[in-house]
Order: structure tokens, then C-alpha cells, then sequence
């Protein structure tokens, strides 16, 4: 009886070890599926002497991007390769930067660290999200669902541009801080030469109704850099006008208004002159009606 019951235990035990490396087994794949394999981490910060609406904008894309990386604001002294060492202290490979120019002209650099590219834009129409108060709503930090304008498949540039979005505000999958979740869109489309990013909420995911979240701003394009933050200009946007430039023309056409209105109000002062000279013709003998003591005087006259 005894080696019986040492060969049930043995097979008892063997069935408990198949049992276990097979639980073990399939933890195994359940986390090598959960694993978190895109370490993207961007860094947005800001530059100081920025006014309210551009700092607004920036921490609505910090809540946009649960991968994202806050860091305290540079000094205006400082260069800008200072965020490189910045990003490398963070840990991050991706930067989005803001910096303002006489405090009214806000520009954003985006960056890949430490090698490039990267690419400088003006940064127009802002709109937050408290300021359009609108009824989009979603959950925060799940993951978006990027759409691009087909014309950023036409041009080298926007692609390259196209890659950049895609690595900065697509959410890495299994992110610690990211909802398994995709209730939004964010898209970019190309207008007028700018490039136009919106921010919308999936209502209905069967008719794909959209209501938009904000924030929504336009970005003109100004340069695209080999390296980050500097080095040779790869592509150089050539209908880009400078905001100092743009307010120098709209101060030149005002003073052409002037010139215009005051030359207007010249001629009209010179044509009110000319008809008080003028001496108006007596019309009596138009409109004189012939008597009879006209007839007896032509009459007289001619006997």
C-alpha cells in the first residue's frame, strides 16, 4: 500500500506543478499584452513673460496629454539649447515650447531631443477651453484619434510635420496615466497656409456625431530646423509674414486711407469754389411770354 499512495502523491504533484506553470504562463502573456512599450514623454512649458491666454492654451494641452511633463518656466535670458539639457534632466524626447515676443506675439517651437527636427510657428486665434464655453466634454486622458488633412500627404514638409503631431499628441497605448478609452478627435487640417488644430468630442460612435472640446488655435508655420532648436533651416516658409511686418502694412494702408480722404476733401472744397464763382445765366428770355404790346412794338419798329 505505501508505494501506491508515494505514486498518488507524486502524480498529484505533478498535476499541481502543470497547473501552476500554466497560471504562470498565462500571466505571463496577460502582462507582456499590458505592457507599456511607447515611452514618448513630452515636456510643455513656457517661456517667461507670457500673458494669460497663451498659459491657458499650455495647460489645456497638459491636460489633453497624460504623457506629458511639466517643468517651471525659462528665463528670458537663457538660450533656447538650455531645453535640451532640460528635457534630458526630465526624461523626456519631446518638447513643446511657448515663447512670447513684445507681449502680444506668441510663437511655439516643437522639438524632437536631442537630434531634431524641429519647427517654429506663430501661434494665431486662440481659443481655450473656459473662454468658448463649449458643450464638448470627454474623459481625462484617454487616447485620441489624430486626423490629418489629405494635404499633408502632398508636400515633404507636412509630412515630416504630420510625424511630429503624430508623436506628440497621440497618447502612448497602455500609458500609466492614460484611460483605455478613445472619446475624441483631434484634427489637423491645412488652410490658407496654416495649419488649423481643433479638439472634438465622440458623441455617438455609430453616426460619429462630433461637439467640439477646445482648445482651438492656428499655427503659421515659420521655419523647420535640422537640429533641436537651431541648426541649418531645412524648409523655410516663403508666404510667412512677421507680425511687425503685418502691423507696418496695416499702418501704411491707414495712412494711404488718410492721404485718400484728405485728397477727396480737397477736390470737393475745389469744386464748391469753382460754383460760387460761376454767374448763372438769366433765363427770362427762355421763358418770356409774348403781349400784344411785344407785337405792336415789333410792328412800330418795322413801319
Amino acid at each position: 500500500m505505501a508505494p501506491i499512495r508515494s505514486m498518488v502523491k507524486k502524480q498529484k504533484q505533478n498535476k499541481d506543478k502543470t497547473d501552476i506553470s500554466r497560471k504562470e504562463g498565462s500571466v505571463e502573456k496577460e502582462t507582456t499584452s499590458t505592457k507599456w512599450k511607447n515611452k514618448e514623454r513630452v515636456l510643455v512649458f513656457c517661456q517667461r513673460g507670457i500673458n494669460f491666454r497663451a498659459r491657458h492654451l499650455m495647460l489645456d494641452l497638459r491636460t489633453l496629454m497624460p504623457h506629458s511633463r511639466p517643468d517651471n518656466k525659462l528665463d528670458r535670458k537663457d538660450k533656447l539649447t538650455v531645453i535640451n539639457e532640460v528635457c534630458e534632466m526630465k526624461n523626456c524626447n519631446r518638447c513643446v515650447f511657448f515663447e512670447m515676443k513684445k507681449k502680444k506675439d506668441l510663437f511655439m517651437w516643437v522639438s524632437s531631443v536631442p537630434h531634431g527636427p524641429s519647427a517654429r510657428f506663430l501661434v494665431e486665434n486662440v481659443h481655450t477651453m473656459d473662454e468658448l464655453k463649449l458643450a464638448g466634454n470627454c474623459l481625462k486622458g484617454s487616447r485620441p484619434i489624430l486626423s490629418f488633412d489629405k494635404s499633408f500627404d502632398k508636400s515633404v514638409h507636412y509630412q515630416l510635420l504630420k510625424e511630429m503631431f503624430t508623436q506628440i499628441y497621440a497618447t502612448p497605448n497602455k500609458h500609466p496615466k492614460s484611460k483605455p478609452f478613445i472619446d475624441r478627435i483631434m484634427t489637423f487640417s491645412v488652410n490658407d497656409n496654416r495649419i488649423w488644430i481643433r479638439n472634438f468630442q465622440i458623441v455617438n460612435h455609430e453616426d460619429m456625431s462630433l461637439t467640439e472640446i477646445g482648445p482651438r488655435f492656428v499655427l503659421n508655420l515659420i521655419r523647420i530646423f535640422d537640429g533641436s532648436f537651431g541648426g541649418p533651416t531645412i524648409f523655410e516658409n516663403p508666404k510667412y509674414t512677421s507680425p511687425n511686418e503685418h502691423r507696418r502694412n496695416l499702418r501704411k494702408a491707414a495712412s494711404f486711407r488718410y492721404v485718400t480722404k484728405r485728397s477727396a476733401k480737397d477736390e470737393f472744397n475745389k469744386r464748391v469754389t469753382e460754383r460760387e464763382e460761376h454767374i448763372e445765366e438769366s433765363l427770362d428770355d427762355i421763358f418770356h411770354t409774348v403781349t400784344q404790346a411785344d407785337i405792336n412794338k415789333i410792328k412800330s419798329q418795322s413801319g
